[in-house]
């Protein structure tokens, strides 16, 4: 993978409605804490044995963090303009088992439902091609989560397969850009 630039780690992007930045260990972990436990979440996206606020400071400090500063972009907060909420994240992520940056995106339930994902989705996207020079980029989506499969899709993604990532048992759909 070679990248065409590689800004700044602390980029932080806008939306028309939100504000995307690169998650804070100490400013974060409470939301990190509260999204990584809600039901969805772990049905979905899995358990990350983020159990307390301590446990997601150190999410975010030991997976979060150094992809970042190695790369340049990974995973960010959003946070709504209008109210400064904390609503959800988005990020490329590099996955063991994955040979193209995947890009996920969780929202609290709340949230749902008002094409903040998808506009999130969309800027990362963008990100990951237009500034970074990626050729193309993936998605691994739970086989019963329809409205994310869905949102993908609108994004340009197309199923290509089934994979099931190293120490998972988990068989997901697989999308990748044309």
């Amino acid at each position: 993978m070679s990248l065409k630039k590689h800004p700044s780690a602390d980029n932080t992007y806008e939306t028309e409605r939100l504000i995307l930045r690169p998650m804070s260990p100490l400013e974060d972990r409470d939301f990190v804490f509260d999204l990584y436990n809600r039901p969805k979440f772990v049905q979905y996206i899995g358990n990350r044995n983020v159990n307390s606020a301590e446990d997601a400071e150190n999410y975010i400090l030991n997976r979060f963090a150094p992809q970042i500063e190695k790369l340049g972009f990974g995973n960010y907060l959003l946070v709504t303009k209008e109210g400064n909420e904390k609503i959800g994240a988005v990020g490329i992520f590099q996955r063991e088992g994955l040979e193209i940056l995947d890009i996920g995106y969780s929202l609290l339930e709340e949230f749902e439902g008002k094409g903040y994902a998808f506009e999130a989705a969309q800027k990362v996207k963008s990100i990951a091609l237009d500034d970074f020079g990626l050729s193309k980029i993936s998605a691994i989506i739970s086989k019963d989560n329809i409205s994310s499969q869905k949102l993908i899709e609108k994004l340009g993604l197309r199923f290509k397969k089934h994979v099931i990532l190293p120490g998972e048992t988990e068989e997901l759909n697989y999308y990748e850009t044309e």
